[in-house]
């Protein structure tokens, strides 16, 4: 079953086990972890690092960003976290999953590039 909000729990470590409809976030390990909320139960990983996920916890609920795209798997699910709210995406296409996947690899590739010209400057 669809899950339309989330609650939200900050551990130490993420819990072998995941409950449907509850995001974990392990701050030590910059993770977050959930299973999809489309319910197909697949666990989803969201790793919060400057060039992949970014979390806001407002004091109650918590936010992710930019959208989680589970292209992977059957499911295909896609979705937004916002204020513990999961708003649902149009699927995508094969063309603009594989079009995002490069923007991620060009956009990856550019933060990892300008990190070593940063660390040269500064050794």
């Amino acid at each position: 079953m669809r899950v339309e909000r989330i609650a939200h729990v900050f551990v130490d470590e993420i819990p072998e086990s995941l409950d449907e409809g509850v995001l974990y976030i392990a701050i030590e390990y910059g993770t977050a972890t959930h299973r999809c909320y489309c319910g197909c139960g697949n666990e989803v990983v969201t790793p919060i690092t400057p060039n992949d996920w970014s979390l806001i916890y407002d004091g109650e609920t918590v936010s992710l960003h930019p959208s989680v795209g589970n292209w992977s798997f059957d499911c295909r699910s896609h979705y937004w976290i916002r204020k513990g709210v999961v708003r649902w995406a149009l699927p995508w296409s094969d063309e603009e999953i594989a079009e995002n996947r490069e923007r991620d690899m060009h956009r990856k590739r550019r933060f990892f590039a300008f990190r070593g010209t940063a660390n040269e400057e500064t050794d």
